[in-house]
């Protein structure tokens, strides 16, 4: 089976628009879309003809792209179930255990609530890659805005099951604010500390830090190491402030 081929795309200040291409059925999809033309630009450029949209969650920084890319190509969008009525553009909603495919290639879809109440993720098992939205970020997590410490708790625990090998695609560059950030949460953790020099150096050079990997997480990240939800939550609630 042909490997997934996976373009970061750029967009507003610090998106990224993940496009996913399957050479084995020429099918393309594009998870998150917060605007239409650079996404439609891009696939036009490689000759990629955009079949589907997977969605993470409602907030328009995430579906914005959706009703544009789907005018101008057809293309079938899949949705959190959890969130049809704030994803009017949907075609099929699915949520935790459901199944979605890009040619061969086969996505669980998990349910990780807490950013958002409907938040799903997309694994990819046989791929090594997991879509998760705003549900982690490199050396992060996303705010509480819908849900609890608890819930994101629950979705550190299952994401450090995952091998270290798989390749995590979130949606935003925070890495640079999180591990600064992380510093002073594990001060003494030297794989952070190295890992923020490695950062500071690749935004100084203009270069994108995601995506990331569980190994790279489970060493810095100190919302996946944190012992307790109570915990979580009370560093996620320190980064809120800071």
């Amino acid at each position: 089976m042909a490997r997934l081929e996976i373009v970061r795309i750029p967009v507003l200040s610090d998106n990224y628009v993940w496009l996913v291409h399957d050479p084995g059925s020429f099918e393309t999809m594009v998870v998150d879309p917060a605007v239409a033309d650079p996404v439609l630009a891009e696939a036009e450029a490689r000759g990629w003809p955009i079949t589907a949209i997977w969605n993470t969650h409602w907030h328009p920084d995430h579906t914005g792209g959706n009703a544009d890319i789907k005018a101008k190509t057809g293309c079938e969008i899949i949705a959190p179930a959890a969130e049809h009525e704030r994803i009017p553009t949907a075609d099929r909603l699915v949520g935790g255990g459901d199944t979605v495919t890009l040619g061969a290639h086969v996505a669980e879809v998990w349910d990780v609530p807490a950013h958002t109440a409907g938040h799903i993720a997309y694994h990819f098992a046989g791929d090594g890659a997991i879509f998760v939205g705003d549900t982690m970020f490199a050396m992060g997590c996303g705010r509480l805005f819908e849900g609890t410490a608890d819930q994101m708790f629950a979705n550190m625990q299952r994401l450090g099951t995952l091998d270290d090998a798989t390749r995590v695609y979130c949606a935003h560059e925070y890495t640079l604010s999180n591990a600064r950030f992380a510093v002073t949460v594990e001060p003494d953790n030297a794989a952070l500390a190295a890992r923020l020099a490695e950062v500071e150096a690749a935004r100084a050079a203009g270069e994108a830090t995601v995506p990331t990997t569980i190994g790279a997480e489970r060493a810095t990240n100190p919302f996946l190491r944190a012992p307790s939800a109570a915990e979580l939550g009370r560093i996620r609630a320190l980064k809120d402030a800071a």
